[in-house]
């Protein structure tokens, strides 16, 4: 894979390797790319630090690849509290679904975006929702939200189950994990006025993401259950 020379980039993981140097999982328009940083424990080393925006040129051809240079760009997101649980819960995110070397522009475009907007304050929720399902989306894990498996439109007042592979399938006996037509409406507006839309909305995101995120539990929900 061709690299371009000074893409931009942040810092979704980094960890110690060998004596000072660092392996570090970087995101960048040409998709979740890691390579090793050496002397990343001494000086520059504060650079590899995420939400801020980077232009790094990395070298090699193969999967893990080396940081030649590494440069600060552009206005940092700082975060803190839930805004920066929340960060870090993206972060684990695209570690955990997106394909190495598996190039999504939009998705870089969308978390830039994102980060800036967790940093002004702006509500979580949803901040967190559009993140989910444009990555559900982008990574061809998507599905209709104003109709349902059969291609009938959703009724308002109908009761509807994710079939995961499929899509929304409608019941009529009550049971856990349904959702309303008037919910899903809402969800396809991103109308969070709309009561219980945004719970409905965290519920829908939990079951669709689960499955390819496998039996681990995600590290930083663990951490926001805690705070």
């Amino acid at each position: 894979m061709d690299l371009p020379v000074g893409q931009p980039a942040y810092v979704l993981h980094s960890r110690a390797y060998r004596e000072t140097s660092a392996l570090v999982d970087f995101l960048t328009p040409q998709g979740r790319l890691r390579a090793v940083m050496r002397r990343a424990r001494g000086k520059g080393g504060s650079q590899v630090r995420p939400f801020v925006p980077l232009e790094v040129e990395l070298r090699g051809r193969g999967e893990l690849k080396t940081v030649g240079r590494l440069d600060s760009v552009g206005t940092a997101a700082w975060l803190h509290g839930d805004a920066l649980f929340s960060g870090l819960y993206l972060n684990e995110l695209l570690i955990r679904l997106l394909p190495a070397e598996d190039p999504h522009p939009v998705v870089f475009e969308h978390y830039a975006a994102t980060l800036q907007a967790l940093g002004t304050g702006r509500p979580l929720e949803p901040l967190l929702r559009a993140f989910e399902w444009r990555l559900l989306d982008e990574l061809g894990y998507g599905f209709a939200l104003d109709q349902d498996v059969n291609g009938e439109p959703l009724a308002i007042d109908g009761l509807y189950r994710l079939q995961v592979d499929a899509g929304l399938e409608r019941v009529y006996l009550l049971q856990p994990g349904l959702f309303t037509g008037a919910e899903l409406a809402a969800m396809a507006n991103a109308d969070w006025e709309v009561p219980g839309a945004l719970g409905a909305a965290k519920r829908l995101m939990r079951q669709a993401l689960a499955v390819h995120l496998g039996g681990r539990p995600l590290v930083s929900r663990e951490l926001f259950r805690k705070r």
